[in-house]
């Protein structure tokens, strides 16, 4: 079965026939502080964000998972956030520009996908970086009991990739 359908891209307005990655700009612990918190103790770019308390500093990454969909021959691509160590963060920012730099890290989900009733906020993940300069990816620790763990190993439906895209074009 293949993704006939059409959407229109919300940033390029662009016809595209393949699913649009569901991205989320920035970690929800930086989407929670006000605008003046942001100014002052939070950093985001495109691919890092930092947010400095007095008491300790919290690092994240952009990275992609690859949900597997039942019944096809294509994924649906999430772009989304992890935070990581200390250790981890100078690694993969002193190598951001390596294009051979592969390793792995550990890292907490920083992203709260909407679709599911339990938050996806801190579910354990391994990170792995890859070669050619592209974003890392990750994949959940399978032992974690979520919904979103369970699909991820699962596969969903493509009336329920229908229903995410939907609410992203919305």
């Amino acid at each position: 079965m293949q993704n006939s359908n059409t959407n229109i891209c919300p940033e390029c307005g662009e016809q595209h026939t393949e699913w649009p990655a569901l991205t989320y700009k920035s970690p929800f612990n930086y989407s929670q502080l006000s605008e003046e918190a942001k100014s002052k103790i939070g950093e985001l770019s495109s691919d890092f964000c930092e947010i400095k308390y007095e008491s300790q500093t919290d690092r994240f990454i952009r990275v992609t998972l690859s949900q597997k969909v039942i019944g096809t021959c294509e994924n649906l691509e999430y772009g989304l956030w992890v935070s990581l160590s200390k250790e981890s963060y100078n690694d993969y920012l002193e190598n951001f520009d390596n294009e051979n730099h592969k390793t792995g890290y550990f890292g907490w989900l920083c992203s709260d996908i909407l679709e599911y009733k339990e938050s996806t906020m801190n579910i354990p993940c391994n990170v792995f970086t890859k070669l050619g300069n592209q974003r890392p990816e990750i994949i959940p620790h399978d032992d974690h009991d979520h919904q979103f763990v369970k699909d991820y190993y699962s596969g969903i439906t493509l009336e329920e990739v229908q229903n995410r895209v939907n609410k992203v074009l919305k």
